[in-house]
C-alpha cells in the first residue's frame, strides 16, 4: 500500500453499521422500487404463527429471500406453495439484522399454464384423497324440478342461453344468484352463492330450488381457475341440492366437474340435463295412453271368450232342476198316505195313556207327592234352627271377645280416657298444652276439663305420675 492511497483511507468518510445498513437499504429501495421475479418458491412452510409467510424464490443459480406480510396474503388470488413456480411482483429492500436482502411481494400469478396444470393436479390428488369426488357421494338429478338456481354473471351470454333452452324445452321458475366468475373475490361470491341456496327454507318466501346449476362461459385456464378453488370445490361437494357444473366449453375442465354430482360439457348442455323436453312428454304420455286403452281393450276381450267357454262348459237349467222336480212330485204322492199313517200311530199312543188316566191313580200319585213334600219341609225345618242355633253361638262368642277388648272394660276398672278438643285422645302429658280444653271419659260418663301449670319435660315421666303433672283443674274429686 503506498503513502497516497493510505491517505485517501484515512480521510475517507466513517460509518456506523447501523449508518451503512440504512444507506444500503435507501439504494436498493430507490434502485429497485418495483420488480417482477421469476422463480421458483422454495423453504415455505405455511404462514407464520404471526399471519406473514417467509421463503425463497431461486431458479438454477440463485436465490432470493421473499416475504408477504399478512394483510397482503389474504387477499391474494393465488397462495404460495412450495414448489410452484411464480411470477412474483413486489419491491426489493433489505434486511439489517442480517445483512440480506430480500423482496417484498405484493402479487404473485402462476408462471405460465404448466405452473396452474402443476397446481390443479396437485390439488386433485389432495382432494381426491379426502373423498370429495367418490361416486358415492353424487346425487340423482330430479326429473322434473320445480325451481332451478342459477350460479352465474348476471351480465353475461350464459345465463341469457341457460333461461332461453329452458323456456324451449320445459319452462321453469329460475332463481339467480349473481357472482363474478372471474378475478378477486369471485371463488368466494361463488362459494357464499352455493351456500346461501342450501340455507334457504323449503316453505320460506323465496323456495329452495331443487336443482343447482353453476355455469360460466369458455375462457383460458387463468379465467377458470375460480372454479379450482379449494372453497368452490368443497362448497359444490357439500351441497344438499343436486349440483351441474358447466364451467367453459367441453374441453375444459377444472375441479368443480368432479365435485358436482354431473358434469354438463356446456351451460345450454346443462339445462337440457335440468328438464325433459315437453313436447316430447306429451308424444310419450299419448303413446302410453293409447298402448294402456289398447291393452285394456285385449283383456276385455280375452275374459269375454273366457267367459263364453265357460258358459258353454256348464249345464243347462232344465238339466240342473230336473232330478230335484221327479223326487219332488214323488214326495208330494206320497205325503197324503203318510200324514193319516202318522196319525193313526199317535192316535193308538193316545188311547193307550188316556186308558191308564183313572180318578184311582191320579188320587195315588197326590198322596205320594203330598207326603215326600212333608218330609223335606221337616227336614228343612231341622236344619233352620241348627243353622240359627250355630249363628247365636259364634255371635255370642264374637260379643265376648269384643267386650274384652274395648277400652270400656279398662274404664270400668277405675282408669279414665283423656281427649282434646277435636275428641283425639291424649297418649302422653307432653301432648296436653296449658290452657287447652279436654274431655275426661270414665266409666259412668264424661267431664269438661282445662290444663293448667306449665307442661312436663321433654323426657317422659313414669307411668304410675304422669296423670298427677297435668295441672288440670278439679270439676268433681281425685279420679284415682
Amino acid at each position: 500500500m503506498t503513502a497516497s492511497t493510505a491517505e485517501i483511507l484515512q480521510n475517507s468518510q466513517e460509518y456506523t453499521v447501523s449508518e451503512l445498513s440504512s444507506a444500503l437499504k435507501r439504494t436498493v429501495e430507490s434502485a429497485y422500487d418495483h420488480v417482477r421475479v421469476r422463480g421458483e418458491i422454495s423453504g415455505f412452510r405455511g404462514p407464520h404463527s404471526s399471519g406473514h409467510c417467509y421463503f425463497a424464490l431461486k431458479d438454477d443459480s440463485a436465490k432470493i429471500e421473499a416475504v408477504i406480510w399478512k394483510g397482503v396474503h389474504g387477499r391474494m388470488k393465488f397462495k404460495p406453495q412450495e414448489g410452484l413456480e411464480i411470477i412474483a411482483t413486489g419491491k426489493l429492500t433489505t434486511y439489517p439484522g442480517s445483512s440480506k436482502y430480500q423482496i417484498v411481494i405484493e402479487a404473485i400469478e402462476p408462471a405460465g399454464v404448466g405452473a396452474l396444470m402443476a397446481l390443479m393436479e396437485e390439488r386433485k390428488k389432495k382432494l381426491a384423497a379426502e373423498g370429495l369426488f367418490d361416486e358415492a357421494r353424487k346425487q340423482l338429478l330430479p326429473w322434473l324440478p320445480e325451481v332451478i338456481g342459477v350460479v352465474t354473471s348476471p351480465t353475461g351470454a350464459v345465463i341469457r342461453d341457460i333461461l332461453h333452452r329452458l323456456e324451449d324445452r320445459f319452462p321453469r321458475r329460475v332463481l339467480v344468484w349473481p357472482v363474478r366468475v372471474q378475478g378477486e373475490g369471485s371463488a368466494e361470491q361463488i362459494a357464499a352463492a352455493i351456500h346461501g341456496f342450501n340455507a334457504l327454507e323449503e316453505d320460506g318466501r323465496i323456495p329452495r330450488p331443487d336443482l343447482l346449476i353453476v355455469a360460466r362461459g369458455g375462457g383460458s385456464l387463468e379465467d377458470l381457475w375460480s372454479f379450482n378453488e379449494e372453497i368452490v370445490v368443497r362448497a359444490a361437494a357439500e351441497s344438499m341440492i343436486p349440483l351441474i357444473s358447466a364451467v367453459g366449453h367441453e374441453t375444459d375442465i377444472t375441479l368443480i366437474d368432479f365435485a358436482a354430482d354431473r358434469r354438463a360439457p356446456t351451460p345450454t348442455a346443462a339445462a337440457e340435463m335440468a328438464v325433459p323436453v315437453r313436447a316430447e312428454l306429451a308424444v310419450e304420455i299419448s303413446n302410453l295412453a293409447r298402448r294402456s286403452f289398447a291393452c285394456w281393450q285385449r283383456g276385455q276381450e280375452h275374459r269375454r271368450a273366457e267367459l263364453r267357454s265357460a258358459a258353454r262348459a256348464l249345464p243347462k237349467l232344465q238339466d240342473l232342476l230336473a232330478i230335484p222336480r221327479q223326487r219332488l212330485d214323488r214326495a208330494s204322492a206320497h205325503l197324503p198316505r203318510a200324514l193319516r199313517a202318522n196319525t193313526h200311530v199317535y192316535d193308538r199312543r193316545l188311547s193307550m195313556v188316556s186308558g191308564r188316566l183313572t180318578v184311582t191313580a191320579l188320587r195315588t200319585q197326590i198322596e205320594r207327592g203330598r207326603e215326600r213334600v212333608g218330609r223335606l219341609a221337616d227336614t228343612a225345618q231341622r236344619c233352620g234352627k241348627a243353622v240359627i242355633e250355630q249363628r247365636r253361638t259364634r255371635l255370642s262368642h264374637i260379643g265376648q271377645l269384643l267386650a274384652a277388648l274395648s277400652y270400656k272394660g279398662v274404664l270400668s276398672r277405675g282408669f279414665a280416657l283423656v281427649r282434646d278438643a277435636q275428641g283425639h285422645p291424649l297418649h302422653a302429658a307432653a301432648d296436653v298444652i296449658p290452657g287447652a280444653a279436654l274431655n275426661i271419659e270414665f266409666a259412668d260418663g264424661r267431664v269438661d276439663a282445662l290444663a293448667q301449670g306449665e307442661p312436663p319435660a321433654s323426657k317422659p315421666k313414669p307411668a304410675a305420675k304422669r296423670t298427677t303433672d297435668f295441672g288440670i283443674k278439679k270439676v268433681q274429686g281425685d279420679l284415682f
